[in-house]
């Protein structure tokens, strides 16, 4: 299946022997798409789709572990947390639109965390 082709060399006065493949042989590179397009591929698809995007049963850990400050022993209804999850991403959507244009604004690609601070002082 292989075939090699193999060539002496004599290097001062000792002989070599060297294995060489053959192109034909060699496997092909597995295709990459250059950096960023899949992320910007990524961003698309998240605009376009209503879907939350917070997992639901780690933000139900979250909001039990932070009431339970005020009561210990509360239950929540499944359509009140669900309420509190897309509450909570519109806010987070928003705040990251704002934060981008703070970005923008100071010539930036990249968002920082003065444009957070910014953005958060503004509203």
């Amino acid at each position: 299946m292989n075939e090699f082709m193999v060539t002496e060399m004599n290097v001062f006065g000792s002989s070599e022997v060297e294995i060489v493949e053959r192109r034909s042989d060699r496997r092909k590179k597995p295709h990459r798409y250059h950096s960023g397009t899949v992320a910007l591929r990524e961003i698309r698809r998240n605009q376009k789709s209503t879907k939350l995007l917070i997992h639901k049963l780690p933000f139900q850990r979250l909001v039990r572990e932070i009431t339970q400050d005020f009561k210990t022993y509360l239950h929540f209804q499944s359509s009140a947390v669900m309420a509190l999850q897309e509450a909570s991403e519109a806010y987070l959507v928003g705040l990251f639109e704002d934060i981008n244009l703070c970005a923008i604004h100071a010539r930036r690609v990249a968002i920082m965390p003065k444009d957070i601070q910014l953005a958060r002082f503004i509203r």
